[in-house]
């Protein structure tokens, strides 16, 4: 079969528009928006399709750097990319000489070409020349908030990197920013509960359709599934005795998801039930389907 570059670059722009990637409040210190995507080695910026192509990844990945590079400038520079990250496809224009059929002479057409890039921040041993600058939160453990993380026994792999916090469901993943990027160590633990909780809507788990049934970003259904996370989040919180004010930052930012769903007045009971059973599985508390 062919390779399509066109329906490749298509495909690539429609799943990130069904990623669904919440443009949330950010309580992680350093995070920034990575500005316009740019070639550290020829400093130049990048143009056309590839300006979505590569801000929109590194928006959805968490990447705070504007500057990409290829495997080969990475390698010059005596940098390494880091074990298991994804390069992004980039593409470009190549005149390549051919015959016209018709009139026989030799003419010049535009043809699309690609080549793979990667971010600054999937890269170790480059200096980040757009690098946001912080503080380090003095970061304290919460034993119990500790206690529900060791307990949640088939829970998804976490990896701490980047400036974003999200659940990907076909990896089974939650990626978090390092804890001592939050403004708080109460931030860290209920952000961390909120991923976790989305993790409970897998197959393998309570099954809330996560990794079969992609809700499309502002949906009701999308809605309804942060809405579940955050209340989990509370629950959670609570359990661990985190401060109320954390469950205060949370009721803040469902207010916009709630202007979408208010229609729905079986909504809040649903979701406070969802949001039950998805913190009862990460306690380890089982119970038998209803």
């Amino acid at each position: 079969m062919s390779f399509d570059l066109y329906q490749e670059i298509t495909d690539q722009i429609i799943a990130m528009l069904e990623k669904g990637v919440v443009p949330w409040r950010s309580p992680i210190l350093g995070a920034q928006s990575a500005g316009h995507p740019k070639n550290l080695a020829s400093k130049k910026p990048y143009r056309g399709i590839n300006v979505f192509l590569l801000a929109f990844t590194a928006w959805a990945e968490g990447y705070p750097s504007a500057y990409w590079l290829t495997f080969n400038q990475i390698k010059e520079r005596g940098g390494t990319v880091r074990k298991g990250e994804k390069s992004t496809m980039v593409v470009f224009w190549k005149l390549f000489e051919t015959t016209d059929r018709e009139t026989g002479e030799l003419k010049e057409v535009p043809v699309m070409r690609y080549y793979r890039v990667f971010n600054l921040a999937q890269c170790d041993g480059i200096e980040m020349p757009d690098a946001a600058a912080f503080e380090p939160l003095a970061f304290e453990p919460v034993e119990q908030a500790e206690a529900i993380l060791a307990g949640y026994a088939d829970g998804p792999a976490i990896e701490h990197l980047g400036t974003k916090a999200f659940y990907r469901p076909a990896r089974d993943m939650v990626r978090m920013p390092e804890r001592e990027r939050f403004t708080s160590t109460e931030e860290y633990y209920s952000t961390l509960l909120h991923e976790l909780a989305h993790s409970t809507g897998h197959s393998k788990r309570l099954d809330r359709g996560l990794d079969t049934e992609l809700a499309p970003f502002g949906s009701t259904e999308y809605g309804k599934e942060e809405l579940v996370a955050e209340m989990a989040s509370a629950f959670l919180s609570g359990h661990a005795g985190i401060e109320p004010a954390t469950i205060e930052n949370q009721a803040a930012y469902l207010g916009g998801w709630l202007r979408k769903i208010r229609g729905d007045k079986m909504l809040i009971v649903q979701a406070a039930g969802a949001a039950q059973k998805a913190a009862d599985w990460i306690l380890g508390q089982r119970y038998p389907a209803e």
